[in-house]
């Protein structure tokens, strides 16, 4: 009885080999061959594809950073040419344009519109007036020769005491004042056709000195009005206070 197990076993032995022998034969034929299963293959898939930073860096010249004419690099590398991770596009720092700087705004003549006027007595020098011009708008002005002033209705302009002509033209940035002083009346009462005037007109020149240019300046005058006489005069413009009322 146990003969005949052990040939049975033997058998079916034998047939397991010849089976396993006729499934290697058929690998061996149709070119694949056999693989371990349990062992790790030589070529893997991770190697058997190239990696993103071969790819790109085979892609650039050589010797160069991903980028020869100072062009953003390409996808595929950063900024300083290292090849980024698993490929993804990486973008380059781009510096935005500096604007380049306005050109100044060039200077202006001073008139109403872009300057305030203020016109207060003086009790020292007595009879005399100063009159105040701030630059307020955004450009930097010339206060040309003297104020042409018009109280009340007169018809006629107040001449200038020429001895008051600076050396230079006044000039006011924004924000800056210019000064002038109007001799009102005669202090020894010598003056003839006084007349209290109660509106002042204050009128700008050029830089011909023929005519005003602009709108004129409309300061207010005290409620009581302003004393004046046939021995008005006006200073040139200063550009101190000290120099308007020195004469």
């Amino acid at each position: 009885m146990s003969s005949l197990r052990t040939s049975r076993t033997r058998l079916v032995a034998a047939a397991v080999t010849a089976v396993l022998a006729t499934l290697s034969l058929s690998a061996c034929n149709d070119g694949t061959g056999t693989q371990d299963e349990g062992s790790g293959s030589s070529t893997s898939p991770s190697s058997a594809a190239p990696s993103a930073t071969t790819a790109s860096n085979s892609a650039a010249p050589s010797g160069s950073s991903g980028s020869s004419d100072g062009k953003a690099p390409s996808a595929g590398t950063d900024s300083s040419g290292a090849g980024s991770a698993g490929g993804a596009t990486t973008s380059a720092t781009r510096t935005p344009a500096t604007k380049a700087p306005a050109a100044s705004a060039k200077p202006v003549t001073c008139e109403g519109s872009t300057t305030k006027t203020v016109a207060a007595p003086l009790t020292r020098p007595v009879n005399h007036m100063l009159l105040t011009v701030t630059n307020t708008g955004s450009r930097t002005c010339y206060l040309y020769g003297y104020p042409a002033v018009r109280f009340g209705e007169a018809q006629a302009v107040p001449p200038v005491i020429e001895d008051s002509q600076p050396q230079a033209v006044v000039t006011l940035e924004p924000g800056e004042s210019g000064y002038a002083s109007v001799n009102l009346s005669a202090t020894d009462g010598s003056g003839a056709n006084g007349y209290t005037a109660k509106s002042l007109t204050v009128y700008f020149q050029g830089r011909s000195g023929n005519g005003s240019v602009g709108a004129g300046a409309h300061p207010p005058l005290p409620a009581k009005g302003i004393y004046v006489d046939d021995s008005l005069k006006v200073t040139y413009w200063q550009q101190s206070m000290d120099d308007a009322v020195s004469w």
